[in-house]
């Protein structure tokens, strides 16, 4: 039975090449696999087989170029190359009496397969192996009916039990794997696609929600404009309420879209401690009126590339944020470190803090610790800006006992180099 040893040994190997080729695959599912390197790929693996075969006679090499050729021919559709390919790789080995079998069974073979393929596509993954065991058992038969006819050696049974079961073993693993891959990959797509559409419907509801609270509140006053008598001071007070109801549905659309596309509109350096004193000034009054000491420190130096409007927009979100989670007083502190790569700013408030679950969920659309007061777009546009300024952003928190938040941006020499090294 040294065949069938034989078989059963180069079964294992090409099993356990495919079986790193597969993790190799599943790890890189961004990389794109052309034709071309599908072809390579069973071009080498016929060769291993054909030159890795058991000969004892000169003129027959029994191998497995039955498992790459069936594979390779059903599930790529490359049948007529890959018994060009084997034609040509046995002819590397003489031309005597196996070539021209080779040349006998495999020219119909490709045609065969080639004929077959879309109609093989069509069939259910089950069928689709019973497939391929059945093409490969008649090539096994065919294969060895060839060889008992031109030879008469005393070991035909064991050729016999070699082809009739190792090449059919070996597809059914092999292809059972490539079925249960491509399985994964389609669920994997659907459930990336259930869960977008998830998000999509949550984002809506979400949207709708917010808008329609203003617009209600609006369309009310609006009605109420209709009435002929209605004295002068007060259409004048219903429409200033109309106008600010409309001017809230616009931020919350502006919000919005600077969440879904955090583009610069223009890049410009940034002078990170004057672009802070003026935000905090901004947010003073807010502060005086809530009891909050607002602590500055910052360096000396430190210069930013970004949207300055962004950049604002970012912090009055920030500032604003922590002062109002000091609702009875406390204290804000607003940091800056400077390093040759980096600027941390760093604010810190003595407020209610957070739980562990509560910082997991900041920056998801519409979440807010602030309850039926807030949103949550102010922090979602704040990750937002942040992403599309290259910084990061951590938050530390505790319950009772404040919350931190760290934003760290690249300085402009770390982001001259870095442009410099992807030049070279």
């Amino acid at each position: 039975m040294d065949i069938t040893k034989h078989f059963f040994l180069n079964l294992s190997i090409i099993i356990i090449l495919l079986f790193f080729c597969f993790i190799f695959i599943e790890k890189n599912k961004k990389l794109s696999y052309s034709k071309s390197a599908i072809i390579i790929f069973f071009i080498v693996l016929l060769w291993s087989c054909i030159q890795f075969s058991y000969h004892p006679v000169p003129y027959a090499r029994y191998d497995l170029r039955i498992i790459p050729l069936v594979i390779g021919s059903l599930y790529s559709g490359i049948g007529p190359i890959l018994v060009a390919a084997t034609i040509l790789i046995r002819s590397f080995y003489g031309f005597d009496l196996g070539f021209f079998l080779t040349i006998l069974l495999y020219i119909p073979f490709a045609i065969v397969s080639w004929k077959i393929y879309p109609w093989f596509w069509k069939q259910s993954p089950m069928r689709r192996i019973g497939i391929a065991v059945f093409i490969s058992m008649v090539l096994g038969v065919l294969t060895f009916i060839g060889m008992r006819v031109t030879e008469n050696e005393s070991y035909w049974l064991d050729v016999l039990a070699a082809y009739l079961f190792i090449p059919e073993l070996g597809i059914v693993i092999i292809s059972y794997s490539i079925e249960f891959l491509r399985n994964n990959v389609k669920m994997r797509q659907q459930l990336i696609k259930a869960e977008k559409l998830k998000a999509v419907e949550q984002m809506g509801a979400a949207i709708s929600h917010e808008i329609r609270n203003p617009l209600t509140a609006a369309s009310g006053f609006v009605q109420l404009l209709q009435d002929d008598y209605l004295p002068r001071q007060k259409r004048k007070e219903y429409l200033a309420i109309v106008k600010e109801e409309l001017l809230s549905a616009e931020r919350v659309i502006q919000d919005y879209l600077t969440f879904a596309k955090p583009s610069l509109e223009s890049l410009e350096e940034i002078n990170v401690k004057s672009e802070l004193r003026q935000t905090i000034n901004l947010l003073q009054p807010l502060a005086n009126q809530n009891s909050v000491e607002i602590h500055t420190d910052f360096s000396i130096i430190g210069f930013i590339k970004g949207d300055v409007q962004k950049f604002r927009q970012c912090f009055v979100n920030i500032l604003k944020n922590a002062i109002e989670a000091m609702p009875n007083g406390g204290r804000l502190s607003v940091s800056t470190e400077f390093s040759q790569t980096e600027v941390t700013i760093t604010v810190k408030d003595t407020g209610e803090g957070m739980t562990s679950e509560q910082i997991t969920k900041l920056g998801e659309p519409f979440y807010s610790t602030k309850g039926k007061n807030g949103t949550g777009l102010g922090l979602m546009v704040v990750y937002s800006i942040v992403r599309a300024m290259n910084g990061t952003i951590r938050v530390q928190s505790e319950v009772g006992a404040g919350t931190t938040v760290k934003i760290k941006f690249p300085t402009i020499n770390s982001l001259i180099q870095e442009k410099q090294i992807r030049q070279h």
